[in-house]
């Protein structure tokens, strides 16, 4: 039980600073805090993931910060239907540009985060 409070503490963090940039980038033509929320987890879980793989830290540290915050920070259900919608309303070319940015940049700031964290915590 300890852990799932554990997660549902760093999810409800993680989902408050979701809120934030949501509320700060309004959604008018493209998803863009959608993309700057995926982005930002991304950039993270790299640098959290090889800080968790390379120290012996808690399961509890790694559950509230990988599993709880960046689950509650990163909006990959709110990108599907967000993408779902652009093509709902015949934006075919907006969704696979969203897609395409989201899959290859999100993919791309993971593995910075991870090679700038394995530079900085050697």
């Amino acid at each position: 039980m300890d852990k799932i409070i554990i997660v549902g503490l760093g999810g409800a963090l993680g989902s408050i600073f979701r809120y934030l940039i949501a509320n700060n980038l309004k959604y008018d033509i493209f998803p863009y805090a959608t993309l700057i929320a995926n982005f930002l987890g991304c950039f993270l879980i790299g640098i959290l993931m090889f800080y968790f793989s390379n120290k012996n830290q808690s399961t509890e540290l790694r559950l509230f910060f990988v599993t709880g915050m960046m689950g509650g920070l990163t909006t990959f259900s709110t990108f599907s239907y967000e993408t779902f919608n652009l093509i709902k309303s015949d934006q075919i070319l907006k969704a696979l540009i969203n897609s395409s940015i989201s899959l290859f940049g999100c993919l791309l700031l993971t593995t910075l985060g991870f090679k700038i964290s394995s530079t900085i915590f050697r």
